[in-house]
């Protein structure tokens, strides 16, 4: 992924309250790891393990500390530091750069900033906002609603009816997330969550009927920008060839940016009420993460009964043994 300096000063330099003091050539940097830090030891001449990749935070403490340098050597401490790989240099609290600052940033090339934030909040956001924007993403087709709190993408070929069931949902009370588009990004490596562009957003196109603004027709209440995915269902026209699980004791799982989703195909003809059926793949999703599964559990009677059964058959058939000898 390239990730210029000047996509962060465009899209997030308002939320960082940053001005551009030196280094404008510095905008067309990459910046290849969504992390920053504050120099410490490396203004001091310890270089060992210096992330020479991040952008630099100065905040008070590094300024007062520079300031009490010898002028020669504050300026052979900054070279040290600021190179070729560096991406940007921060000044947080409105702080005045140093001249010498100024003048390396921008020899050197390197965008130099200030900030209105303080130190602390400067860099929580700065790594919020790179870790926003570096997560894995991905576009696919479908229909993302949330039903029950449990987010279900529904996915399946064209016109197999995604947007119909999903406007059955909502108007049983659950709610659109986005329709036809669906663009997922990973967070945190531990979930993906599904959001709509912002054109499309809140929209839904119905065959014989256009557009429709699902806000306006049903609330607010029946619309979110974005939702976690839980599980994956996939339409698909009914085969009379084809053999569908009628147990489910085996789960099945699809790929999403690296991560595995509880995946379900359901058979779609004349007479099947596949809201009804949605509704009921959400709730058994939650009752299976309450550690309550009914495929198991009635697996589990089912062998207890065989079980029993055999040992009843096999004392039977002892005491028949024991009376004949």
């Amino acid at each position: 992924m390239i990730y210029k300096v000047e996509e962060l000063f465009q899209k997030h330099g308002h939320d960082l309250g940053l001005v551009l003091v030196a280094g404008h050539k510095g905008l067309k940097r990459s910046i290849k790891v969504p992390e920053s830090h504050r120099p410490g030891l490396s203004l001091c001449g310890f270089m060992k393990n210096h992330a020479y990749k991040r952008i630099l935070v100065f905040g008070r403490v590094e300024m007062e500390y520079l300031r009490d340098l010898d002028p020669e050597l504050r300026v052979n401490r900054l070279k040290e530091i600021l190179t070729t790989a560096t991406p940007a240099v921060i000044v947080a609290r409105r702080l005045l750069p140093l001249k010498e600052l100024v003048a390396l940033c921008q020899n050197k090339g390197i965008s130099l900033f200030r900030s209105s934030m303080s130190t602390m909040s400067l860099l929580s956001k700065l790594t919020l906002l790179l870790s926003e924007e570096f997560s894995p993403s991905m576009t696919c087709h479908g229909t993302l609603v949330e039903v029950f709190g449990v987010g279900v993408l529904i996915k399946g070929d064209s016109s197999v009816g995604k947007s119909e069931a999903a406007l059955g949902l909502i108007e049983r009370g659950h709610r659109l997330i986005s329709d036809d588009v669906v663009k997922v990004k990973k967070r945190e490596d531990s979930y993906v969550e599904g959001f709509g562009a912002e054109l499309t957003r809140h929209h839904m196109e119905i065959r014989g009927i256009g557009i429709i603004n699902v806000a306006h027709l049903y609330g607010a209440v029946c619309v979110r920008d974005n939702k976690s995915i839980d599980i994956v269902v996939k339409l698909e026209a009914w085969d009379d060839q084809h053999f569908y699980d009628r147990v489910g004791l085996v789960e099945n799982y699809c790929d999403l940016l690296g991560l595995n989703i509880p995946y379900h195909v359901l058979p779609v003809k004349p007479g099947r009420d596949v809201v009804l059926l949605l509704e009921t793949i959400a709730l058994n999703h939650r009752l299976k993460a309450m550690g309550y599964n009914s495929a198991k559990e009635f697996n589990n009677k089912l062998l207890d009964m065989i079980s029993s059964k055999n040992q009843t058959r096999k004392r039977i058939r002892e005491a028949i043994e024991s009376s004949a000898s």
